[in-house]
């Protein structure tokens, strides 16, 4: 996004701007669903608690826009009443939130409902 000139701030709940957020990568290896590994550590750009959410134009979800896992973010707030996809292994979550499942086939297809984009996994990025 800040290649595209966006300016980006990285929040994280009870954390503070100039705090380190610890990320994972997913590494799918022949298993019926991914290992986790450590990933990047990045600095926060803002604090959570006093950011303005009115002076954003948008929320990327964890797992990007909402990818692959994120969508159980969207569930957990009980905002996922839309049209969407996941990671297969969030299907239940995304239905039983009130979604309506569209199968990510293939994997790299992603939805768009409204102002929604909802991806399976990483190659749906592009």
């Amino acid at each position: 996004l800040q290649a595209l000139g966006c300016h980006v701030d990285g929040v994280c709940p009870k954390k503070k701007a100039g705090d380190i957020c610890t990320t994972a990568v997913h590494d799918f290896e022949g298993d019926q669903t991914y290992s986790e590994k450590p990933g990047h550590n990045f600095t926060l750009t803002a604090d959570f608690d006093t950011i303005d959410v009115s002076s954003y134009d948008a929320l990327v979800i964890p797992g990007v826009a909402s990818i692959c896992h994120g969508q159980q973010n969207l569930a957990a707030a009980g905002v996922l009443q839309l049209l969407s996809t996941a990671y297969p292994a969030v299907k239940l979550n995304a239905v039983l939130s009130g979604a309506t499942w569209l199968e990510p086939d293939p994997i790299d297809r992603c939805f768009t409902d409204g102002n929604l984009v909802t991806g399976a996994a990483w190659p749906g990025h592009p």
